[in-house]
């Protein structure tokens, strides 16, 4: 095991969980008291925005700027899988879902998407009624 992937990972999810908490309360103060969740919202399509900017800088200077220590294999995993996976997990389940678009296998993009969310308001509710038994 690579221990210093495993701590830029740590300290890149410490830091995104972080800022995805004080996005979310400032926002909330900005614009109030809504039904809508607008800080979580928020989050998640920047995230979006960020990991998809973040992949394509990488893959773009991989090859020709490889011995950059701006490309290394740790900031990547400190920047991709640490900070966006800790200010939304949202951002990596769109880029794998968009992978799979590239891929050009849409029903496997569908299955996926409908999946997860199915799954996860299935598991959402299951955990959700355990915890009142």
């Amino acid at each position: 095991m690579n221990w210093i992937s495993v701590i830029a990972v740590f300290v890149g999810s410490g830091l995104g969980g972080v800022c995805r908490y004080l996005t979310g309360k400032a926002l909330q103060a900005h614009v109030g008291a809504t039904l809508f969740p607008w800080g979580t919202f928020a989050v998640n399509i920047t995230g979006c925005f960020l990991i998809g900017l973040l992949y394509g800088l990488f893959d773009r200077y991989a090859t020709t700027h490889a011995d950059n220590w701006l490309l290394s294999p740790q900031l990547r995993l400190l920047l991709t899988v640490g900070f966006c996976g800790g200010f939304t997990t949202f951002s990596t389940f769109i880029n794998e879902n968009y992978l799979l678009f590239q891929s050009s296998n849409l029903p496997l993009v569908a299955g996926y998407a409908a999946l997860s969310i199915a799954a996860g308001f299935i598991l959402l509710y299951a955990g959700y009624m355990v915890s009142n038994i």
